[in-house]
């Protein structure tokens, strides 16, 4: 009988969606998965793991928190810990594959509690240019990480590290080299703002494309993801500004949207960065304030620093800032094909298949 491969990912698509790339060539090459993963978006009702077996596992973050959150979610973390153990000894995995944040540590901890002889091999991405506290503790477990960028801080001494990129879904790795047309007629804005959208991108992105010449604004096509409770009053500042518009809380349509796009505002999460530069896009980049370790201003910095966007800070992140960058930038265009072009240069395609081999050759050794 041939032992699983279990994939430890749960929380936001940042997390998830590499770990679904990684295992849908797992799959391909006829390994069987299984599916730890946390209480916040519990089972897969589609995509890859929808028939495959699926543990929904205690756990909290405790990142940022007060000591008595700090304390519940520890508390939650070890329930997790106690169940995995319990399922991990009935599966009789051959690898535990973490991808980052809370719901990784149980699984991926409760796999060195086995004994050594049924202990399955452990192997750790990791998203971004600095190591997450998630990956950082558990790095102290596992020799073997696989990382998104060249250069990643607070990698442990003595790890075997391996380049792979960060996993994207098939439809967007499709992107890759496709050319990038600067805008002639119709200028196509695209702002998203993590799993959720962001209230900042409501509150100053809006307001700051209304304040741009109008022989910009007759011309701006904007898709913008925001929260449910602000689609009203995103569209409407839109329209009196005569922007034509199309807002929605989420799209199912990411690679579309983005195949049409000239340019990009959002965060600066691992797989936001990466699925910019695969579909080589210029991009206004605003890293999430609140990340412990400033994991998306080290992410939005390496794609500055490559030339392929702009990054502001949010407190910098204001409405006469934005109208300024996006006009000079539709204003000389040329600037936009730049950025585009350093943005092809920093991907690195076929990711899910690196992290598959990798995988697959600490199975055989």
């Amino acid at each position: 009988m041939k032992r699983p491969i279990v994939i430890a990912a749960g929380g936001t698509g940042g997390h998830f969606f590499p770990a679904e790339a990684v295992a849908t060539v797992l799959a391909e090459r006829g390994h069987d998965l299984v599916l730890m993963t946390d209480a916040r978006h519990g089972r897969r009702e589609t995509g890859l793991f929808k028939d495959r077996p699926q543990y929904v596992l205690d756990g909290a973050g405790v990142a940022g928190k007060g000591i008595g959150g700090k304390l519940r979610g520890v508390t939650a973390l070890l329930r997790g810990m106690l169940e995995a153990r319990k399922i991990l000894k009935t599966l009789d995995a051959a690898a535990v594959v973490g991808f980052g944040g809370y719901p990784s540590i149980p699984p991926l901890l409760a796999s060195r509690m086995l004994p050594r002889t049924r202990r399955p091999e452990m192997v750790i991405h990791e998203g971004n240019a600095v190591l997450g506290q998630a990956n950082a503790f558990l790095s102290r477990f596992s020799p073997r990480i696989a990382t998104s960028y060249e250069n990643v801080a607070r990698l442990p001494q003595g790890s075997h590290v391996s380049l792979t990129g960060m996993p994207v879904r098939a439809g967007i790795e499709a992107l890759f080299g496709q050319p990038y047309a600067a805008p002639t007629e119709t200028i196509r804005i695209l702002v998203w703002g993590g799993s959720l959208g962001a209230r900042v991108f409501s509150d100053v992105v809006p307001q700051a494309l209304a304040a741009l010449p109008i022989g910009f604004r007759t011309r701006l096509h904007v898709t913008q993801q925001v929260r449910a409770e602000d689609t009203d009053r995103v569209r409407a500042i839109y329209e009196d500004a005569g922007i034509d518009v199309d807002v929605q809380p989420f799209f199912n349509d990411v690679p579309d949207r983005l195949k049409s796009a000239h340019l990009v505002i959002g965060r600066a999460g691992g797989s936001s960065v990466a699925e910019l530069a695969m579909a080589g896009l210029p991009s206004i980049l605003v890293p999430l304030p609140i990340a412990a370790s400033d994991e998306q201003g080290a992410n939005g910095k390496a794609l500055q620093d490559a030339g392929a966007a702009w990054m502001i800070r949010q407190p910098n992140f204001t409405s006469a800032a934005v109208t300024a960058l996006v006009a000079d930038l539709l204003t000389h265009p040329a600037r936009l094909a730049a950025a585009a072009q350093a943005a092809r240069h920093f991907a690195r395609p076929h990711a899910a298949a690196k992290v598959a081999d990798l995988i697959e050759s600490v199975l055989k050794s």
